[in-house]
């Protein structure tokens, strides 16, 4: 079974501060990480980990930051025959991380903005056994959704277009995974927020509430698992891992609480440490 993920590829500076800085004021860094990531990136090198062949959906610049992620991408077992190099540099994510695995984040889309769905990159997504959407431009998520049915991750910044704009891919999104947040920045609510989304037409919604565990709701069925509170490290990433745990479960057929179970054990292992990988 071959799953194409579609969004970002950056490189990741990561820095553990002691606390977030005010306004015109400065503070030193305790330690710093300069890994690949980016949702599509992710996604992709954990879900091959999990035992599926997959592919990307994404654009790097031709610079020293985009061999480091094919680099990495090929060496996860991750397809790269997709994986556009435009003339713009490498995206970028400046994330700090304080005591508490809080973060603050400052994304440089770069040639993120360069992605395009051509004739090549439609062929591969419509050719594939499952596509997963993560972190793009809202063009881009509408044209892949005009070609298929996906598996959807928007994050806060497409969950800020809101219901009525991300409606033609919510209705073509089989499973719709968000955290708490990200739920009440899409719908308005977190209380209504899911029957709305049922009601535009997502199958199945995923919601993770970071320590509290992870809840699952179709039209006709919803289950919750709770959790112990791990003390994450950093959860830079945790949502792309525990969105490919879920899936590496749901596309073998497995029952809802074992597929939020396996996303649980995933994301796990990324709060773990610095870095989405």
């Amino acid at each position: 079974m071959h799953v194409v993920s579609v969004g970002t590829c950056n490189m990741d500076f990561i820095f553990r501060v002691p606390e977030f800085v005010e306004p015109d004021s400065e503070m030193y860094i305790d330690d710093i990480h300069i890994l690949p990531g980016g949702s599509a990136l992710n996604f992709a090198v954990w879900l091959s980990a999990l035992g599926f062949s997959s592919g990307i959906v994404a654009a790097t610049g031709r610079d020293m930051y985009g061999e480091i992620i094919r680099s990495r991408l090929e060496s996860g077992g991750v397809s790269t025959g997709c994986l556009s190099v435009v003339e713009r540099p490498t995206g970028m994510a400046f994330i700090s991380v304080d005591g508490a695995g809080r973060r603050s984040i400052y994304s440089y889309m770069g040639a993120n903005a360069e992605l395009e769905i051509g004739t090549q990159e439609s062929w591969y997504i419509r050719s594939a056994d499952a596509v997963h959407l993560s972190g793009c431009y809202v063009e881009v998520a509408q044209r892949v959704a005009e070609i298929r049915e996906v598996y959807f991750s928007p994050g806060r910044l497409l969950a800020g277009y809101g219901l009525d704009v991300l409606e033609p891919v919510l209705r073509r999104t089989e499973v719709l995974f968000l955290n708490d947040d990200e739920l009440e920045i899409l719908t308005g609510s977190r209380k209504s927020g899911i029957s709305r989304l049922l009601g535009a037409g997502v199958d199945n919604v995923v919601v993770t509430h970071g320590p509290g565990g992870a809840s699952f709701f179709s039209a006709d069925h919803s289950l919750e698992m709770k959790v112990e509170d791990a003390g994450a490290i950093d959860t830079t990433g945790a949502g792309d891992a525990f969105a490919a745990g879920f899936m590496s479960e749901w596309l073998r057929g497995s029952e809802p609480s074992e597929c939020l179970r396996r996303g649980h054990s995933t994301a796990l292992k990324v709060i773990s440490r610095f870095g989405a990988l």
